[in-house]
């Protein structure tokens, strides 16, 4: 099997509305594959019609070699999906539920050690319809995971966690990719994108925007970010430095962009003229943009989401 996932062209529509607009894109098998884009963007529609939940309009997509809809009874016993909501019947108690759903797999992970691995042992007696949202997240990951599945999909799987449950899931997700298990993931949280995906698919208004390693999306050491606190003259401050016009901006509001290599030249340049001018720094970051930074102009942009 060449690829885990394979999205071919494909189309979705509900109505007049596109959500997916030829969107083609691959995952390897044992890859942790982030899908990132802002809310409307098309990820939910995508990863539904992955699962087998919604058929497409247009296109292909392969799921393990398989069709998600014609081969569904074969597909399903080998994936798992983090449900992020409902689902779960109120009433059952975590063991309960994961003993349940360990019983439709021939192979299913241990219920009792799988309460542990998650965090809930102290949730054992607790009904479902009294978790914590941070306890529910963690219950459905387990939920995910118990039937040893070869591709999982995560959907913000952190989301309401706190920062020991959040690390607990990293490593998790660190420990799925070690034994060859293939992840795709959905997060709106960059650092986390950042951390645990071999490859990011950034997508906006159902088509791909960029796809990559994380570092190949954020770009070489070439660039500096800086904020002042009195307004800067872009122009005047281009003509300063000796760099084409396009290579200083201002974007969101007050961060100015150089888009030139921080030689220690250009930076002590920078901070005479700034210096002369008698505008006082207040923020100064030096190298590769961060992946916030890139989905943000990536997604706002009409020349790359067009």
């Amino acid at each position: 099997m060449e690829s885990a996932i394979e999205i071919t062209d494909l189309v979705k529509r509900y109505g007049t509305h596109t959500a997916i607009n030829g969107l083609s894109l691959s995952v390897a098998p044992g890859e942790v594959f982030g899908l990132l884009g802002p809310n409307g963007a098309g990820k939910t529609s995508t990863v539904e019609t992955l699962e087998g939940y919604r058929k497409p309009d247009g296109g292909t997509v392969r799921v393990l070699g398989l069709d998600p809809i014609a081969d569904g009874a074969r597909l399903r016993p080998q994936i798992g999906v983090m449900l992020q909501s409902g689902g779960i019947y109120p009433g059952l108690k975590p063991l309960e539920a994961l003993k349940l759903f360990a019983s439709f797999y021939a192979d299913a992970e241990d219920p009792d050690k799988m309460l542990d691995l998650v965090g809930l042992r102290e949730a054992i007696k607790t009904p479902v319809r009294r978790l914590s949202g941070g306890q529910y997240q963690r219950l459905s990951l387990a939920m995910a995971l118990i039937g040893k599945p070869e591709l999982v999909f995560l959907d913000e799987p952190t989301a309401g966690l706190d920062p020991h449950a959040r690390a607990m899931t990293w490593d998790l997700v660190r420990d799925l990719r070690a034994k060859g298990v293939t992840v795709l993931l959905t997060t709106h949280a960059m650092d986390e994108a950042e951390a645990l995906c071999d490859r990011l698919a950034i997508i906006d208004h159902g088509r791909l925007v960029t796809l990559g390693t994380p570092s190949e999306i954020t770009g070489t050491a070439n660039e500096i970010h800086m904020r002042t606190h009195e307004p800067i003259l872009i122009d005047a401050l281009a003509v300063a430095l000796g760099l084409p016009a396009d290579a200083v901006a201002a974007e969101r509001g007050d961060e100015v962009i150089i888009r030139s290599e921080p030689t220690p030249d250009l930076l002590a340049a920078l901070t005479a003229w700034l210096r002369d001018q008698g505008i006082t720094l207040t923020e100064l970051q030096v190298g590769r943009r961060s992946l916030e930074q890139v989905f943000l102009q990536l997604t706002s942009d009409p020349e790359f989401t067009r």
